[in-house]
Order: structure tokens, then sequence, then C-alpha cells
């Protein structure tokens, strides 16, 4: 289905106000306004809500979706802090926050890599508003590994990781969109991607400042992401026992539970065959089913 034939999402603007600091949360809102939200889901580090329009906006005839920026990112107002910050409880504390918002029946919490995680501690917090689990290769260590990034001897070390001292180097202003389309297209982490999602990408990605457009996630707080591991999926794994399905990645994933699906049926976890860790940009239609199935 073409997304650009279905009403373009509404952008909201939620108070947020939390030990994190307060500010807006941008939302884009697709689906019918009358219904109840059926999905909140969180994008991936280093993106934004509006990256996965063209994910979503297909499910729009069906479902309700909320899609926050989460702090730091897109056109969210909240404020960042860096030093000293070892962890995604911010993340975890705003998508609490955004469950407490939305009103009216629990929702299936779903998001992509660091969303996925953030949305699985979320969840561990709020069981109550939180109908099912739908995660896209979240960002899980392994057990030895989540606790040894757990200690603090471990968290300055963290802050020079590969990926974090990458995103440090990441050009951050361009003069235009289209010059960052043309420097980003087919590259990197943007391979495969079709121009749309890129375009995307780069509406709530690049935002005006003086004399040109800057990254609205700062690679500074990008790194910071990924430095920051010092959370634990594992406990938030035991502690919620809702629905829970799991799609990860078959090549280099950040999601290192075993494929395998719980006696009851109630938790999966399911290899995406050929996918990369950016699949939801490149096999949009494996997160419209996964979505679908568990929404409807």
């Amino acid at each position: 289905m073409d997304p650009s034939g279905l009403d373009a999402p509404r952008r909201l603007s939620i108070a947020i106000d939390n030990r994190w600091g307060g500010g807006e949360m941008a939302v884009l809102d697709f689906g019918p306004p009358e219904r109840p939200v059926d999905v909140i889901f969180a994008h991936a580090n280093g993106f934004n809500a509006a990256t996965y329009r063209s994910v979503l906006a297909p499910l729009s005839a069906s479902l309700r979706i909320w899609a926050p920026d989460l702090r730091g990112h897109g056109r969210t107002t909240l404020p960042i802090r860096t030093h000293r910050r070892w962890d995604w409880r911010d993340h975890r504390d705003d998508l609490i926050a955004l469950l407490d918002a939305v009103g009216g029946p629990p929702v299936v919490l779903s998001g992509h890599s660091m969303g996925g995680t953030s949305a699985l501690l979320a969840a561990a917090e709020r069981p109550e508003r939180t109908a099912s689990l739908v995660l896209f290769d979240p960002v899980i260590w392994s057990r030895a590994t989540s606790l040894l990034f757990r200690l603090p001897v471990m968290r300055a070390g963290l802050y020079n990781n590969p990926l974090a001292k990458t995103a440090r180097r990441r050009r951050s202003a361009f003069d235009s969109r289209e010059q960052a389309l043309a420097a980003y297209r087919g590259r990197g982490a943007f391979r495969g991607w079709p121009d749309a999602a890129l375009t995307d990408y780069l509406s709530d990605g690049l935002l005006e400042s003086e004399g040109g457009y800057a990254l609205s996630a700062t690679p500074e707080w990008e790194a910071s992401n990924y430095a920051a591991q010092s959370h634990d999926p594992w406990r938030a794994l035991r502690r919620y026992d809702g629905r829970t399905r799991i799609l990860k990645a078959e090549i280099a994933s950040t999601c290192h539970l075993a494929t395998r699906a719980s006696a009851d049926g109630r938790r999966r976890v399911e290899v995406v065959p050929g996918a990369r860790h950016l699949f939801p940009m490149t096999e949009p239609q494996v997160v419209r089913s996964a979505l679908l199935d568990a929404a409807v």
C-alpha cells in the first residue's frame, strides 16, 4: 500500500514533567482521532517518529498509533543531560508519562532498537497500561554483558565505545535537506533505504538553524545513548509477564535473546530472515504485520 495516499499524521504536543526535566514531547498521531490509541511506537537512537511514517501510515485505516519523538530527538523539547548519564531510565520514564497521558484502554507498546528496549523498561513499570509488547531488534545484550555494563567501573569506558565515538564524529550541519539527502543516500546505515524513508527521516531529523539545518538529535546525544547501557532489560523481561513478541535481525542483531516461544505462547522471540538491524525501514511489511496481529 502506498502511504502517500493516506491522511498525513496529526502533530501533537504532550506535556511531560518528570525528574529528568519538563517540556513538550512531539507525537505523530496516525489513524482515526475518535478511536482510542491502539499502539505507541518508539523509534531507534538518532532517528525520530517521522522516519517510520511510510511504515506506520498504511496501518492508519485500521489502527490509531502514537509515535513520539523521544527525548533529544525530532521536535521534542524535553531537556537533555549527558553528564553522568548511565542508562535509558529517562526514555523509560518519558514513555511511562505518555502511557499515563494517553487515556483509554491499555495499548500495544512497541519500538525499534533503543525504542524497543525503552518500551520494555516502561512496560515493566506500567503493566496495567500495556496490553502487549511488540519489539523490533531491541538492544538486549547477553546476561553476562548486561551485568558487566552495570558495573560502575565500566561506565566511563562505555563513553568511548566504537558506536559512541562514531556518533560524535557525525556531521551535524547542512545547507539544505537536499544536501543531506545526497550525502546519506545509499551510504552507511542508510544503505538499502527507499528514498521515501530517508526523506521522512530528514523532515524532522534536520531542523532549521542559523544559516542552514542541524541534526535534531545532536551527535553528542546520540553518542550518550550508545554509551548509557546500565539499565537492566533482563529484569524488565522477568517483571513484565504480558504477551511479548520480539522480532530480531538475522544479521548483526542487537538482541541476544535465544529464538524460542514460551510454553503458553505468551512470549515469542523470532528471527527475521536476511534482515539487518534497521529492517523496519527496508522490510516495513514485517512491522505492519506484527502490529496488526497484536492490536486487532
